[in-house]
Formats: C-alpha cells, structure tokens, sequence
C-alpha cells in the first residue's frame, strides 16, 4: 500500500491541531476513523508520527520533519494549480512577491515595470509582510521573491542587494529642529522615539540602537509599529520623532519633516532574496532583472 493524499491531509490537521478530537472536526469524519489513518499511515511508513497519551499528542522527530515536507508538497501543489490555469489563458505564469514597505518606494515598481516590459505573460501577486515572514514563506514555498533588510538569511535561500540607502530623521512640523537648526541625532536624546518594531527589522533596529548610541545616548521608545504610515501619523501627531530608511519619504502626503542623516556611518541594505532550487519558471526569468 502507498501513502496517498489523504493521509498527508489527515496528518497535517492532527500535526496542526495536536489533538485527534479537534483534528477529526475539521476534517468532518469520525475521530476512531482519523485514528485509524494515522494508524494506518505510520504502518506504511514504519515509523512513528505521534507520541500520544490520555492528555496530550506532540509529534515525534520523524513527525516534525514530515510536518515541514507537507507543508511544502501543499504549496507546491497550489503553486501547480495556480501555473496550470495561466498556461491555460497563455500566460507564463504567476510569481508570488513579499516586500517590506520600504521596497514599495523604490525597487519595487521599477522591477514590476520590467517584468510587464519583458515577459508580459507573468502575473505578479503581491504582500506586504515582515522579515520574518517573507523568510518563512520563501522556505515554505508560499512565496517565490520576498524585498528584505537582513543581515543573513537561512540556506537554502540566496540574498542579492538591490537597493543601498541612508536614515532620516523624521520630525513634526513646527518642531524647534525641523526649519535648519538640525545638527546631529544627539539634539533629540530628550524626545521620544516610534520606531518599528524589533519583531519587524532586528537589523534596522539595532542600527537605529546604534545611530543613537553613538551620539551618547540611548533612544527613549515609546510606540512601536511595523507600519511607515502609523509611524509617520503618530510624529505628525506630536508623539514622538522617527528615524526611518530615507526611501520612505516617497509616497506619504503628511506634515512632518525628513531629514536625511548623510554623514553617519549607518546605512542601510535592501536584499532580494530567494529560495535556491524553486521551481517556478517565472521565478528564473526575471531573476535576471533584478
């Protein structure tokens, strides 16, 4: 006997749920007969997938790696669907894109504009999602590009540098630096800080750390966002000072004041970055426009 489809999905629900009785609900059959799948499942393999008692299931080690092998056959099998019903309209295929915002001022809409120019046949599906996301989704096969600001990223997935940039300060309107007595970051060490969160960028935020460090000082944080416009909004709102990418500046209508940080050391870095051996073929085509 073979595993089949249906002992992958029956799996994936009890590793997901770690509990047979839940597991059974959401795949709306009877939890003895999810039992005996799992059962039947491990037999066909000759291993263990799940140490179960009386008050608790937890996958095993052969579980645990299984658990990320479904994951991907699942994606792969969406990715396929999604690939067959372009080629069918006669289409090359869909490229799936996660991007930090900052991406969405300054890479982004040139490299979209020359993947229309060059294969017009490649639909493109974007999101918006953080550091460590668009890095769980790469490896996961979810997504096949992601626009991140890290330092390293885990094999198998390749990084290339696409965009080099410098920090800003971003102050209120009418703040007492914002009309050219700005000197150097040290003049705020009394304010409060909005920054992204540590969760979002680690990296950007221990430069922003830095930044501050160097003029003497550690930065007082108040508020935290993974989002440019709700930090913008909130120095708009007298909150607090920014210090933020300097591409960010691009594409907000709002009333506060950047100032760009020329002459520190800190800079910051835009990686595109990719799983190595994805097979999607819109994926080695426009790796090339980059």
């Amino acid at each position: 006997m073979n595993i089949e489809l249906r002992h992958l999905e029956y799996f994936r629900a009890v590793a997901e749920e770690l509990n047979f009785g839940r597991a059974a609900e959401r795949l709306f059959i009877s939890q003895p007969g999810l039992s005996r799948q799992i059962k039947q499942m491990e037999e066909i393999l000759g291993v263990q997938l799940f140490e179960r008692t009386k008050r608790k299931v937890e996958l095993t080690a052969a579980g645990h790696f299984l658990r990320s092998e479904v994951d991907y056959i699942f994606n792969h099998l969406e990715l396929t669907k999604t690939q067959l019903k372009e080629i069918a309209k006669g289409n090359v295929g869909e490229l799936r894109i996660g991007f930090l915002g900052s991406a969405a001022h300054t890479v982004l809409p040139d490299f979209l504009v020359k993947i229309s120019r060059e294969f017009p046949g490649i639909q493109s599906s974007l999101e918006e999602l953080s550091n460590a996301m668009q890095v769980e989704m790469l490896e996961k096969d979810r997504l096949d590009l992601g626009f991140v600001r890290l330092a390293r990223v885990p094999n198998p997935l390749q990084m290339q540098v696409v965009h080099n940039d410098t920090f800003s300060v971003v102050l209120p309107m009418g703040h007492p630096l914002s009309n050219g007595g700005f000197k150097n970051v040290g003049q705020l060490k009394e304010e409060d800080f909005i920054l992204f969160s540590h969760d979002y960028s680690s990296i950007y935020f221990d430069k922003i750390m830095s930044i501050c460090e160097d003029q003497g000082f550690s930065p007082r944080i108040t508020h935290k966002s993974v989002h440019a416009l709700t930090i913008f909004k909130l120095v708009e709102a007298g909150l607090g000072v920014a210090i933020v990418p300097t591409s960010l500046k691009e594409g907000y209508d709002l009333k506060v004041n950047f100032i760009e940080l020329k002459n520190i050391k800190q800079k910051t870095e835009l990686f595109a970055v990719w799983k190595k051996g994805n097979r999607n073929p819109a994926l080695s085509k426009v790796l090339g426009l980059l």
